[in-house]
Order: structure tokens, then sequence, then C-alpha cells
């Protein structure tokens, strides 16, 4: 038996050359001293390699089209075995990378791992970066929610602002004029087509140059390791001039007293650091990705866009350069540092590698670092209330309206109904089917019920409220507000703003508390001519009860 396995191996290794391979890959020469700090290059391979097959496991049950994207993220994370762990892998592992990739940038800059004769690779780990931040960029569009889809008209307007093409980028990123589903398309191709080969050529590179110049070693290496390290070309060219020498054949590979082997200690420390970080991706991802938000709405006035906690620091400093010097935020200060980055093998000037000669370079460094984490720490604090769990007065009144009499239960039940009971996590159908059912029931059940008696701001409410109730429980509101919410929506929202819902027409009154009290507010409901001549609102001292505009007035001014 063992002399068949022989002999198979023997047969395997002569077509093949796998032994060969084996000893490229486990035999390498390492500096002493090298430990855990060079394991984070395996980390990042290790991240990007989950982040390639957890990808292929959520395309396969994705729909890049805006009617079925995000009810396609929806069905992963409720209906396929295992989805909703497979998503928030995907979604902690890119975070992962982003992490991984800065440490090992930091690491390569501590230890001067970008010097002589390694400025190629270090570009390219620059450039790793970047595309390690445009596959966060381009996913995070795929979801089709709320957030997805305010954060990517950010983030198409921030390209406007590129000199001279800033409409063209626009347009091609957008794929038309508006954002839709040549822009889902376009974003996905990039994410799934475009950045995945591209990864993989810069990889191979960034390993192959590593290779090919071997690892720089620790600072406070021995001095024979560095030189090993630094100059491994010549080590192996003395080598095989040696064994020319002696009329050997091929030329033994030099090893330096000062130098171990990367199997098995080496080896093992990466694959400790791959398993630990492992571990910790699948408990985040046992706990499952952020809850999807409401389905993409561009009518939608309200909502405040937040992107990924590493476009933070980016998103907090737009707010310091408004208007015209908003392009300094967004191209100007990025460019200048991706820019410095690539040039920091010719800016360093120090003899050495040794820390002591490059306190200068080390210290803008540390600062240039000191002031992204602050602006990113600044970004995830400075945040207005989240809305994902609030609901706004729309919704409130369409939630309301919705348990009113029989509008919705005659049909939609637990138990006994031709339709199932509206719950979060069971409305998968698209916006615009949700509008037409509400409007019309008879769209997809003739001769079921008469089409309801309500206005458009009333329809509007309801279908506002199906959205929210997609991902949100229902809220616990008080009996008296529901039914104000009504009113508000009814009547106030047709012209006025109200915490960012509603009509343009009239002034926002989000506010209305901090100018006028409830007898004012109260007397121009009734007859807005009777305080403001020149109004143009119409009264509603016979359109509204006294008891309705008490109500109304009160809501209003409380709010300062």
């Amino acid at each position: 038996m063992r002399a068949a396995v022989a002999t198979a191996i023997e047969w395997l290794d002569d077509r093949t050359g796998f032994r060969a391979i084996r000893r490229y890959l486990l035999d390498e020469r390492l500096p002493a001293g090298t430990g855990w700090w060079f394991t984070l290059g395996s980390v990042l391979l290790f991240g990007l390699g989950l982040q390639v097959v957890s990808g292929i496991g959520l395309a396969l049950y994705y729909a890049p089209t805006p009617d079925h994207a995000w009810d396609s993220v929806r069905f992963i994370s409720t209906q396929v075995r295992a989805g909703a762990f497979l998503r928030g892998l995907h979604h902690w592992g890119a975070s992962l990378l982003v992490i991984a990739a800065i440490a090992h940038l930091i690491r390569v800059v501590l230890f001067g791992s970008y010097r002589k004769p390694r400025e190629a690779n270090w570009i390219l780990g620059v450039l790793l970066l970047l595309v390690i931040l445009a596959f966060g960029l381009t996913g995070y569009l795929l979801p089709w929610d709320q957030r997805a889809y305010w954060a990517t008209v950010v983030t198409i307007n921030v390209s406007k602002l590129t000199p001279i093409a800033g409409e063209w980028v626009a347009s091609l990123m957008r794929g038309g004029p508006d954002i839709g589903a040549l822009t889902l398309t376009r974003w996905y191709a990039g994410h799934v087509l475009v950045l995945p080969p591209l990864m993989v050529v810069l990889v191979v590179a960034h390993l192959y140059l590593m290779r090919r110049h071997g690892i720089s070693g620790p600072v406070s290496a021995p001095r024979a390791a560095m030189k090993a390290a630094l100059s491994p070309r010549e080590d192996s060219e003395s080598a095989s001039a040696g064994a020319r020498a002696r009329g050997g054949g091929a030329p033994r590979a030099a090893i330096n007293d000062d130098t171990f082997p990367f199997f098995p200690n080496q080896a093992a420390r990466d694959l400790t650091m791959a398993l630990g970080v492992g571990v910790i991706l699948a408990v985040l991802a046992w706990k499952g990705a952020p809850a999807l938000e409401p389905p993409a709405d561009p009518a939608s006035s309200d909502y405040v866009p937040r992107p990924e906690w590493y476009f933070l620091g980016l998103f907090q400093l737009l707010k310091y350069f408004p208007g015209r010097l908003e392009v300094i935020g967004a191209l100007v200060v990025p460019g200048v540092i991706v820019a410095l980055l690539m040039l920091l093998p010719w800016l360093d000037r120090s003899p050495n590698r040794d820390w002591r000669g490059r306190k200068a370079l080390l210290g803008a460094f540390a600062a240039g670092l000191g002031a992204v984490a602050a602006l990113t720490a600044i970004g995830a604090t400075d945040r207005p209330a989240s809305r994902t769990e609030q609901w706004n007065l729309r919704e409130v009144a369409g939630i309301t309206l919705m348990n009113t009499g029989d509008r919705c239960s005659r049909c939609h039940k637990t138990e006994g109904g031709i339709a199932g009971a509206i719950e979060p996590g069971r409305i998968g159908k698209p916006q615009a089917w949700l509008a037409a059912h509400v409007i019309d029931p008879e769209m997809i059940g003739p001769g079921v019920r008469e089409p309801p008696e309500s206005d458009e701001h009333d329809n509007q409410g309801i279908v506002a409220a199906l959205a929210r109730l997609r991902a949100v429980p229902p809220p616990a509101t008080d009996p008296s507000i529901s039914s104000l919410a009504v009113l508000l929506n009814h009547h106030c929202l047709r012209c006025h703003l109200i915490d960012g819902v509603g009509g343009d027409e009239g002034p926002d009154l989000s506010h209305a508390g901090k100018k006028l009290d409830a007898a004012t507010i109260e007397r121009r409901i009734i007859e807005p001519k009777d305080v403001k001549p020149d109004s143009d609102m119409p009264a509603f001292g016979d359109k509204l009860t006294r008891a309705e505009i008490a109500a109304v007035a009160r809501y209003l001014a409380a709010r300062k």
C-alpha cells in the first residue's frame, strides 16, 4: 500500500511539480525577529478570500433590479437557510478588510518596509486599499433600502465636484438622468465584475513583489538579517556564482544563520490570527447584519443619509467646507492624502529604517492618522436621532387609518382572512404595487371590495406605513396622537413640512412653538387672514371642529 501511495505521489509530482510549489510557499526564508506584526498581510488575504466566498453565496439569491433587489435581500435574511449569517459575514467582513488594510499600512510605515527596493509594492498596497474602499462604496447600494439609496445620492452629488468632468462622472455613475435601474446595474457590475479581477491582479502582483524582494523584517533585526532582507537578489546571485564555480547545477538558496523558514513557526502565527479573526467574524455574523431599512423611496424628503463607518471621516470633513469650498473637502484633501502616501518612499530621506532617524516623518504620519480617527469619531457621534425606529406623522397617520374600521382588516387577518396579516417582514411587494393596491384593492381580486373613500394624502400615509412596517414593528402610540396624526396628514401636511414630511407651499411647522403660542396658532387655523391679511392659507373654521383645531394648535405650540 505504501509503495502504491509513494508511486502515486511521485507520478503527481512528476506531472505537476507540487513539491516545488510547496517548497516555494513554505520554505521562504524570513529575517530573525519576524513575528506577530507580520501576520497582518495574511489576515488581509484571509478576509479577501472570505468576502469572495460569501459574496458568491449572496449573488446566488440576489436580483439587481429596483423592483426585486430589496425583496431578494429580505428573502436572504429571512428565508434562506443561514442567509442572515451569510449576509452578516459579508457585512462584517467588509469592515475587517478596511481594518486589516489600515493596520497593515501602519505596520509597513512603522517598520519602513516601503523603502528601496519595495517602492512599487508600497504603491500597489495603497491602490489595493483604494479598491477595498471602492468595494464598500459599490456594495452599499445593493440592498436598495433607504440607507443605501440616499447614501448613494450623496456619493453621486460629491462626484459632480470633479473638475471639468464632474457631470460626466455623475452621469456615468447614475447611468441616466436619475438614480434607478441603470444605477443599480452599473454599481452591481462594478462590485462583482470590475473590482474583483482588479483586486486579484493587485494581490498577485503584491505577493510576487513581496517574494521577489523578501520581507523587510523588524527594525531591530540583526544586521546580517537586515542585509539579507534588503538585498535578497544579491545573495541569490552570489549563490548562483558559487554554484557555477563549484561546477554544480542549479544554485542552492542562500541561507543565512539569522533567517528561518516560513513553515512552521510563522505559518502557525498566520493561521492562528486568521482563525481568531474568523471566530470574531462568526460571532458578529451570528447576530446578523444591520437591519434592512424600508425600500428605497426617491420621493422621501425626511431621510438623513449616513455612510459606513470607514467613510464617516470624509462625511464629517464635508461639513467643514460648505458651498463652493465643498470641493476641498471632497476631492482636494483626500487627493493630497493619497498622493502623499504614494510618494512616501521618496519623501523619507532618512539613511535607514531606524525609528530615531524618522521622527519627523512618523510624527506627521501619526498626526494625519489621528486627524482621520478624530473625524471618524466626530462623524459617528455627530448625528441626528435615528429615524429607523421613529415613525413620522404621515406614517403614524397611515397605521391609524389601516387600523380604523375594516379598510384593511376585512381581508388581512392572522386567521380566516383571504390575505395574510400585515406584519413586519411579511410585506414583500414593491412600493408601486402597494400604492396601486391601497388605491384600488380590486386590482388583485375583482369583486373583493369597493375602492375605499379616501384622498391622496390618506393613501400616501398608508403606503408610507406599509414601507415602515417592512422592517419595524408598529408604534405604541397614544390614541389621541394617532387621531391627531390623521388630522395633520390630511390637512396640514398638504402644504407644510413637519420633521421633513409634507409639502413646501407653506412655512415649516417643525418648530412652530418657538414663534407662536397655541392661541395664535388656533386663530390662524380658523381664519388666517384675521392674523395675517396677506395669507394664502385657506380657512379651516368650517372644515374642522373646535376640538380638532384646539388639538392641532396645542400640538404645534408644543414643538419648540
